[in-house]
């Protein structure tokens, strides 16, 4: 399955603004979708990634593709290296940014590299197949300061909370990483054109966690989404005493299905439970 981890720099805007017009499909472009190739073809989209990302430092990138938002990133004043499983277009790019001090091109899984030890950020356009694998790797990295990410668009408002339900994912990291949704970037940006549009997705670490015990909010949180009884009330009551007055204190109805429980009220159900 090496060949689905290909990816290229893609996205998705306004018809008008894509470079290489033309809705027919050429040999070069099925080759593309074969391998979760879309590559991005608008200069507007990457200005939304560039200025989402703040880019400054080491910044890690998967899936460079053909270098678009690679060389962004350097003009940005980062420090880049970027990974790409495809061995044509990672030699590609690696001998056009060989003299460039500031590029590092890497053949290989993105997934698979070892997070550095100094701080860094992971900006790119990431395949849909693999995205909660990268977000997973993200969040383990200890020195990832934020990852800025384009996703579906459809991932990126579940993990932001747009749709006014909150995941596990989310939850579980929020004492450590805020979520927030960017700029949607529509289907036309990327090249071949595929069937949804994107969205921005900003990750980033707190300055300070919002919590002081990991394991015991995580056991809380996994506990309150293990959906037994169908509420928190009835899923928290099987382990904590005052779990009543608990919800009461975070704003939370005694009905509440866990979806609807906002990250930050998990935080208060933690400080009142748990310490």
């Amino acid at each position: 399955m090496a060949q689905n981890y290909a990816h290229g720099n893609y996205s998705h805007t306004q018809r008008k603004q894509v470079r290489n017009g033309g809705g027919g499909r050429t040999p070069a472009d099925r080759a593309r979708r074969t391998l979760s190739q879309n590559f991005l073809t608008d200069d507007h989209a990457v200005e939304l990634m560039i200025k989402a990302a703040a880019p400054r430092g080491l910044v890690l990138e998967p899936g460079s593709g053909p270098g678009v938002l690679t060389l962004a990133l350097a003009e940005a004043g980062a420090r880049v290296i970027g990974y790409e499983i495809d061995p044509r277009l990672a030699g590609r790019l690696a001998s056009r940014t060989r003299s460039d001090p500031r590029i590092e091109v890497v053949r290989g899984d993105f997934t698979a590299a070892r997070a550095p030890r100094e701080p860094f950020a992971v900006v790119g356009n990431i395949p849909y197949a693999i995205t909660s694998r990268i977000v997973d790797w993200c969040l383990r990295a200890p020195a990832l300061t934020s990852a800025t990410l384009l996703t579906q668009r459809e991932y990126a408002r579940k993990r932001s909370g747009d749709y006014g339900r909150w995941s596990l994912v989310t939850v579980e990291s929020w004492p450590w990483f805020s979520w927030r949704l960017g700029d949607t970037v529509g289907r036309e940006s990327f090249r071949p054109v595929p069937s949804v549009d994107s969205a921005i997705l900003r990750v980033e670490r707190r300055p300070w966690p919002l919590v002081s015990g990991g394991h015991s909010y995580r056991e809380l949180v996994e506990l309150g989404f293990g959906g037994v009884g169908g509420s928190v009330r009835a899923s928290l009551k099987l382990r904590y005493d005052g779990v009543d007055a608990a919800l009461e204190a975070a704003g939370v109805a005694r009905d509440a299905v866990v979806g609807h429980v906002h990250p930050d009220q998990w935080v208060t159900l933690w400080g009142r439970l748990c310490r």
